[in-house]
């Protein structure tokens, strides 16, 4: 790498693990033969590119794997043989942490007293691994991630609680780990609930033996009815020895044994209904496992499992939603039955978003009956859906960690959501221009200015930030511009041909759609005193690029679906749209999850470029980019 492909780095290694990928790869096969980046002594180039490797978790997660050694060997002599960057780590430490201040002063209250904080932080983050993250375990994610390290020097523990495989996949594991990497959040110490499986059985038999646990044969109609009425079970004052004897054939998976299940023997009537007598193992024998495959016949329940594991893997502080509330006393109950180290509990509430549905189950629901492409789909409310439509992880973080861990409940419409995002692309998003294939009006342009032969000219990609670069514009004597334009338009108005000059609108063509009209150029008209600024590409002189513009609709009609409501009375009929376009040349160049505006449309993200279509799978369109619509937040979806 050159000098001067060396010095952009800085601002390129800011962005999460896949922006950055390839700039790690880079830095690696530079520094195979060599000590440091630029010369032999550390230099300005090398001070600030560790810097900057060094502020991104992501990057530096990566870096100690040791997988790109020879980055991996740079980064590491850096930190230790020059103590001079100390200083300037602690500066940038303190910078990022007035920022996070900053950020809840403007939004969220953190003045949060931890219960016994000066003994130790360990907070954790318990995803079940039966479907992908969605913003609500987002919010559960960084909050967990902020107190464990930014409020106080403590450790992060990820768990994945996977305790029901009928629902569970290696899939869902993979890209829960793989979603927390691309916010930034890296757990110290990653664990499954899995691991403890004997230990929850030891524990399980305890409560038995103490007489705080009995099977029961109940069947689940006449059990949930009993349990909502405040009636005792004709099963809970079996005997431990009967009780013990059936814990047994659930572990074998006999007959006997698949017809009963476990319950803590805590109470028939409390006025707390999470405290009647909770479930707290049951049997699966019909799906193994997809870490233990058939070894368990039965499972733990997540009520029991949760406060059990909590405490014996170290966990000081719990963070929980607060859907959970209910459920906090049934949680001391089994550390104080089991006299198990104490755990403290803190509820915030969960991120609830007008026609949105945060439930794993109904999301799973539209994947597997086709309503939606995937997890992954830009309508999904899953930390890859909104991505994939375009929210960058920095305003993701930002706009988390604003609400706070406050416990009021509240429901957000998407426009404050979208609209931290546009502040973050506003600034860097390279400007294009696109013209709708199916009426675009054909514009003959005439006058002294006019082109006798098509030009290129070099233009800034954003007006106000030199630094985007630059890209070439065509000019032409004939162009393309959208019938919408062309129909607002009356014979002999000036109008103005953004990043050129006014013209005088001529000999518009009857028809509907408009199928030609002429302009005559008045390149020393002055473009503030026309109302209408209009984009144009060069029919002549560039090799128009074809793209398809989607953009997407709320996938429920009614602002909040209650428990009762059936999620098929209020799915969205149509919830995608897509036009065929025509980009300026210069947009052949964009890559997947790049991010522009195209000027008086709005910004997108690049879900395709033309080089990221695999051979054979462009069908017959051919290659062309797929540009999903970022919302502004001016008024959420459309």
């Amino acid at each position: 790498m050159k000098l001067d492909e060396l010095k952009p780095l800085e601002a390129l290694l800011t962005g999460d693990f896949r922006q950055i990928e390839p700039h790690l790869q880079a830095l690696d096969k530079h520094l195979i033969l060599r000590t440091y980046l630029d010369g032999y002594t550390l230099g300005d180039i090398d001070t600030k590119i560790w810097l900057a490797l060094r502020g991104n978790r992501a990057a530096v997660s990566f870096i100690k794997r040791g997988s790109l050694v020879n980055l991996a060997r740079w980064f590491n002599f850096i930190e230790e043989n020059h103590p001079e960057i100390q200083a300037e780590v602690k500066a940038k430490d303190a910078a990022a942490k007035a920022k996070v201040a900053a950020a809840s002063k403007a939004g969220g209250n953190y003045a949060l007293a931890l219960q016994n904080a000066d003994k130790g932080v360990v907070t954790r983050f318990l995803p079940e691994p039966s479907g992908y993250l969605h913003i609500g375990h987002a919010k559960a994610a960084l909050l967990s991630d902020y107190f464990a390290h930014q409020a106080y020097n403590g450790t992060l523990r990820l768990r994945l609680d996977d305790t029901n495989p009928s629902k569970e996949k290696e899939e869902y594991q993979d890209a829960i780990i793989e979603d927390l990497a691309l916010m930034g959040i890296k757990p110290d110490t990653l664990s499954y609930t899995s691991d403890y499986f004997d230990y929850l059985y030891e524990m399980c038999v305890r409560l038995i033996k103490e007489g705080h646990a009995y099977a029961d044969d109940t069947d689940q109609d006449t059990m949930r009815d009993q349990r909502f009425k405040g009636i005792a079970s004709k099963r809970r004052d079996r005997s431990v020895e009967e009780n013990l004897r059936i814990f047994e054939e659930m572990k074998q998976g006999s007959e006997e044994g698949l017809r009963n299940c476990i319950r803590a023997k805590i109470s028939v009537d409390n006025p707390n209904k999470a405290m009647r007598d909770p479930v707290i193992y049951r049997c699966n024998v019909e799906t193994p496992h997809h870490r233990t495959g058939t070894k368990w016949k039965m499972y733990p329940m997540y009520d029991f499992a949760c406060p059990v594991v909590d405490s014996y893997e170290g966990v000081t502080h719990a963070l929980r939603s607060t859907e959970y509330t209910d459920r906090n006393p049934q949680y001391q109950w089994f550390l104080d039955t089991l006299k198990l180290r104490q755990v403290y509990m803190w509820d915030f509430a969960r991120m609830n978003f007008i026609r949105t549905f945060l439930s794993k189950r109904k999301l799973a629901k539209l994947v597997e009956t086709g309503r939606v492409w995937g997890w992954d789909d830009p309508r999904m409310p899953t930390i890859r859906g909104v991505r994939r439509r375009g929210m960058t992880i920095p305003a993701l973080r930002d706009f988390i960690i604003k609400q706070g861990p406050s416990r009021n409940v509240v429901t957000m419409d998407w426009t404050t959501f979208w609209a931290s995002n546009k502040k973050e692309i506003d600034p860097i998003a390279p400007r294009h221009t696109a013209v709708l294939q199916k009426d675009a009006v054909k514009v003959t342009v005439t006058g002294s200015g006019a082109p006798a032969e098509p030009y290129s000219a070099v233009k800034p990609k954003h007006p106000k930030n030199r630094e985007v670069g630059t890209k070439q514009v065509v000019f032409a004597s004939e162009l393309l511009l959208d019938q919408a334009d062309a129909k607002s338009f009356k014979d002999g108005e000036e109008i103005t041909l953004m990043a050129w000059g006014n013209a005088f609108v001529r000999q518009i063509a009857p028809g509907d759609p408009i199928p030609s009209l002429t302009c005559e150029l008045n390149l020393a008209g002055d473009v503030k005193s026309t109302e209408k600024k209009i984009t144009w590409l060069a029919a002549q002189g560039q090799k128009l690029v074809p793209a398809e513009l989607w953009d997407f609709d709320y996938l429920i009609t009614k602002d909040v679906l209650q428990e009762e409501d059936n999620m098929e009375d209020f799915l969205t009929p149509v919830t995608e749209t897509m036009e065929d376009a025509w980009c300026d040349e210069a947009a052949a160049h964009l890559k997947k999850d790049d991010i522009i505006q195209l000027e008086r449309r709005g910004y997108y993200r690049v879900d395709k470029g033309l080089g990221d279509w695999k051979d054979g799978e462009e069908g017959p369109k051919g290659k062309r980019l797929v540009l999903f619509c970022i919302p502004t937040g001016k008024t959420g979806p459309k």
